[in-house]
């Protein structure tokens, strides 16, 4: 029977190379039919009479029209449609919505989520992924055991019989097609449920005796969950326990700071990692060779791309570009249109192109999630691999981090201030910081800048602190597990001066 599976599985997979090619090949006309399709749906809903849709309609007329949005100026109409209205930014009534989980902010986002974004977008995009993997593994048995997912959960909006929303990948398992409860563990339940913690000991449970094959999850909340079973199970290699494991599918965060701790309990050489770019509001992109590190961006998942350079940001009237005039390296905030009906939705993270033939992409962080208090510009992206880079050359091993800047303050000047969880510690933490200052200075000629002579910037305060700070404080703010996430970087000291009370209060 796990043989049968797996040759229809790879037989089916295989199939849709020629599309995710064709797109590749294609882009711009990929993306104006698309686009006009995106019209053609959208322009009998109340959105879509409002400023004019038609078969017809130019980009740039679209682009005149419609005025890029955040989510708060799109919650009027959510509202209608979680409250059960039809055709309002969709055509028909919306039953699922994804509540965000990206930010540790107290006030949830509900992302609508239609019958086609689930078809055209994510369920597309988690067979490419698979189909992309097993072009560049043709040997690879993946579908002759199971994948391991580590998700969200979903409860029932008591607000109608109608609308039921969740975390996104909640809401994907929920509407998956039967065919894939065959290749996926844990069970429903197990994977549905709510309080983390309970969930993790119900999971380690269910899961030991399974034959996984892949597994797909946040970093963070998947090295949790494994140490948790190696350690139930008296183990140091977790191919001990699952001796097919070949591929962990990984999102959400940037993988660099947490790759070598995968290779610390994962010691088979041979083990596959596949970086995607997913979110609430659609998946956009993911890494088509093994070896790369940057992703492909996908063009026929139902999505219209704008991108929105750094110099616009704060502007009234901002100005995107499309994708034909993108620059290579150069920060652009993602805006978006979708078979959900977010139109002109800026979704706030920040991509960078590494490529045009074909559009290859990085998420280098998000446009609320950077330091640039002395015009330093720090962006996640840099983070990360100044991180890495400091790991590398003390032997650490870092779980989480968030920084922040320290403002002057009389005659002194200012900093950043970061926290940060060893799994483990450097030797020197001075050596540990020095690094990490370098690293930044060649990766980000502005903070290099500003470091110079102290003039603007002293070295990087840095705290380790203890095992746990994080979970403890995640739990806290009601944002333990699932696919929530520290934000790495903040232009405030909210997140910093909350943790380091709490820990003083502790």
């Amino acid at each position: 029977m796990k043989l049968l599976v797996h040759k229809i599985a790879n037989w089916f997979l295989k199939r849709r190379m020629e599309h995710i090619e064709h797109a590749a090949r294609y882009p711009h006309e990929t993306q104006e039919q698309l686009f006009h399709r995106l019209m053609n749906r959208g322009k009998d809903t109340a959105f879509g009479e409002k400023y004019g849709f038609e078969d017809e309609l130019s980009i740039e007329t679209f682009r005149q029209r419609v005025p890029i949005s955040a989510y708060e100026d799109f919650h009027p109409w959510i509202e209608r449609m979680f409250q059960g209205e039809a055709n309002v930014l969709w055509p028909g009534r919306i039953g699922w919505f994804a509540k965000s989980s990206g930010t540790t902010n107290d006030k949830s986002k509900f992302i609508p989520v239609s019958p086609e974004a689930l078809d055209e977008c994510h369920f597309k995009a988690g067979q490419d992924m698979l189909s992309l993997y097993l072009h560049n593994k043709p040997d690879s048995k993946l579908f002759a055991g199971k994948t391991l997912s580590i998700g969200g959960s979903h409860q029932i909006n008591k607000l109608n019989q109608f609308v039921r929303y969740g975390d996104v990948s909640a809401v994907i398992l929920e509407n998956l097609p039967r065919f894939y409860e065959l290749v996926r563990t844990p069970s429903k339940a197990v994977a549905l449920m709510d309080e983390w913690e309970s969930k993790l000991a119900a999971m380690a449970k269910e899961v030991a005796d399974e034959d996984v094959t892949s597994l797909v999850g946040v970093p963070t909340w998947t090295l949790v969950l494994i140490h948790r079973l190696m350690e139930d199970r008296g183990i140091s290699d977790l191919k001990e326990l699952w001796p097919n494991l070949e591929l962990y599918c990984h999102g959400g965060v940037s993988f660099e700071p947490y790759r070598d701790q995968f290779k610390a309990v994962i010691k088979d050489p041979e083990m596959s990692y596949i970086d995607c770019y997913n979110a609430s509001e659609g998946f956009f992109a993911v890494q088509h060779e093994l070896d790369a590190r940057d992703m492909l961006l996908m063009l026929d998942y139902g999505i219209f791309y704008e991108f929105l350079p750094m110099e616009e940001w704060d502007k009234e009237f901002p100005q995107t570009v499309l994708l034909h005039e993108v620059e290579l390296g150069k920060p652009y905030a993602l805006v978006i249109s979708t078979n959900a009906g977010l139109w002109r939705y800026n979704i706030g993270d920040t991509i960078t192109f590494t490529g045009k033939n074909p559009y290859r992409i990085k998420v280098s962080g998000r446009t609320k999630h950077f330091i640039n208090a002395f015009g330093e510009e720090l962006m996640v992206e840099n983070a990360e691999l100044a991180i890495a880079e400091a790991c590398r050359v003390t032997g650490a091993k870092v779980d989480n981090y968030t920084a922040a800047p320290i403002y002057f303050k009389g005659n002194q000047n200012g900093g950043h201030e970061w926290l940060i969880e060893f799994v483990q510690p450097p030797q020197h933490l001075p050596q540990f910081v020095e690094v990490l200052d370098g690293t930044l200075k060649t990766l980000n000629s502005d903070y290099e800048a500003k470091r110079q002579k102290d003039i603007a910037l002293t070295m990087p305060t840095v705290h380790s602190v203890p095992r746990g700070t994080f979970h403890a404080w995640l739990k806290k703010k009601g944002k333990l597990g699932g696919q929530h996430k520290v934000p790495r970087l903040a232009n405030h000291r909210d997140y910093v001066d909350d943790i380091l009370a709490m820990m003083v209060g502790a």
